[in-house]
């Protein structure tokens, strides 16, 4: 897998979604977009990721007209409700103690444009994450890493939080923060990555 010549820009401070593009072997820049990330009266999931993603990579492909800018945004819910980043520790041990013992949803949704070819591609993935029975102590032990604090749902797969997750249904990638697999097929069909043996 080689880059094609076109400029490409991952538009998220996510170093999840850094790592995952990066473990592909990939050279990209770094811009994060900056919008407001409020949920709009009557949105679904699927709809305000994908909004929010589409969002994103417009901001970021103002200013960089000529380049292929990617972004995604996830969430995590729970019948029907969107559970995002804790607002301190008692809001992320309710959140932990609501999605114990429970399966839920991750969305995400991505979004890859390029202003001057005009081009722009936008979709989501969805996985279900069946979380184990948390005990207090498990909880509590949780609460007490630095983890929980700045992840939709209060944990992360990848990480500590793994120890919580008693299944995944869907793409693993996708719970972390983006799917590697639709999007490097995304990437590839549209030539920023040339796929090589």
């Amino acid at each position: 897998m080689r880059d094609s010549d076109a400029k490409f820009i991952l538009a998220s401070a996510s170093p999840r979604r850094v790592e995952l593009l990066g473990q592909m072997g990939l050279k990209f820049s770094v811009i994060p977009a900056h919008v407001d990330e409020e949920y709009a009266d009557g949105e679904t999931p699927a709809e305000h990721v994908t909004r929010l993603s589409e969002k994103k990579s417009a901001e970021v492909a103002r200013a960089n007209p000529n380049a292929w800018v990617l972004a995604a945004d996830t969430v995590v819910v729970l019948d029907g409700n969107i559970l995002g980043k804790p607002d301190d520790k008692e809001d992320a041990r309710r959140m932990l103690n609501t999605l114990s013992a429970r399966t839920h949803e991750v969305y995400t949704g991505y979004c890859l444009m390029n202003n001057c070819a005009d081009k722009r591609v936008t979709d989501f993935v969805v996985s279900r994450v069946k979380i184990k029975a948390l005990s207090a102590a498990e909880v509590e032990f949780y609460l007490n890493t630095d983890e929980p604090y700045d992840k939709a749902g209060s944990y992360a797969v990848q990480g500590i939080g793994a120890f919580m997750v008693e299944s995944i249904d869907g793409s693993y990638t996708n719970v972390v923060g983006l799917p590697l697999c639709q999007v490097v097929d995304l990437l590839d069909s549209l030539g920023v990555i040339i796929l090589t043996t």
